[in-house]
């Protein structure tokens, strides 16, 4: 057994005076195409309009980039940006919060849902959360390789040394390790993995998107009680956050994830306690004479 792993991997990919590729943006990119090509096999099992998936993925890139970075804008360090307003948009000097992304996404979904399908939020958002667990998982990932959002102290033998001054460490200086610490980026791909797993059986082996809103409550209910759970083991992002979970007991990232893990509860009783609807699945996407006819 090894007493700890202690983590080199750069940032970087590729690192050059013309372009730079971090592992980052690549698992971001990777989501978003996973995710995409996911979204558009569902839509067409179930005779949608070929161009919703498009929009959709429009909507749902700007609202998680506009709303995780406000996200953390407000949520984590409004002190300082109340202060430097012109520094909201840099968001890549980092900066973007989970909890500020999901809420952009509900925005988002809210008017994609009045303005291109004409349906409820919840046939959307039953469709949409199905991927969004393995993307979630890769943007974990891509923070492995950026050494940040770890975790505290450990002695356990998987226990991660990251590169604490990792900018000085990519400009040529030597690495300063942490101490060995939970690599909670790991342990949160690895329940997000599984909330996908459990979304995609849900999806195309119980067709429980025939019980409107399940899907969604399930993808809330695992995701952010995974989040709430690891927190207790993961360091503060902020230092602020220190005196709060002395005073609470729980830090900004759980105490965001309460209201969404009640949404989740609320939403899975709600679809059992309703009739199951039926719903048809053509295997292919509806032509300009189907959508006419469904708007008719």
């Amino acid at each position: 057994m090894l007493d700890f792993i202690t983590w080199t991997a750069s940032p970087d990919i590729i690192s050059g005076h013309l372009a730079t590729v971090r592992w980052y943006g690549l698992m971001f990119a990777i989501g978003f195409w996973a995710g995409y090509e996911v979204v558009w096999r569902e839509f067409r099992h179930e005779g949608a309009p070929e161009r919703w998936v498009a929009s959709l993925f429009f909507y749902v890139i700007v609202a998680t980039v506009v709303g995780a970075r406000l996200g953390h804008v407000f949520f984590y360090d409004w002190d300082y940006y109340s202060r430097h307003l012109s520094e909201i948009p840099k968001i890549w000097e980092g900066g973007l919060a989970s909890h500020g992304g999901v809420i952009g996404i509900l925005i988002a979904i809210w008017l994609y849902s009045r303005w291109v399908t004409k349906r409820s939020m919840l046939w959307t958002l039953d469709r949409l959360v199905v991927p969004v667990g393995l993307v979630a998982a890769l943007i974990r990932l891509g923070n492995l390789f950026n050494h940040e959002i770890y975790g505290g102290p450990t002695s356990l033998p998987w226990g991660f040394r990251f590169v604490d001054n990792v900018n000085e460490w990519m400009q040529g200086a030597p690495p300063v390790f942490t101490v060995p610490c939970h690599p909670t980026q790991l342990y949160e791909a690895l329940c997000y993995l599984l909330v996908f797993g459990l979304c995609m059986w849900m999806y195309w082996k119980r067709n429980d998107q025939e019980r409107p809103g399940l899907i969604f409550g399930v993808f809330m209910l695992g995701i952010f009680l995974a989040r709430f759970v690891i927190e207790y083991v993961k360091n503060v992002q902020e230092p602020w956050e220190i005196a709060m979970r002395a005073r609470l007991g729980l830090d900004m990232g759980q105490l965001l994830s309460i209201p969404f893990i009640v949404l989740g509860i609320w939403l899975i009783v709600r679809a059992f306690r309703r009739q199951r609807l039926t719903i048809e699945f053509p295997n292919r996407f509806a032509d300009a004479k189907d959508e006419e006819k469904r708007k008719a």
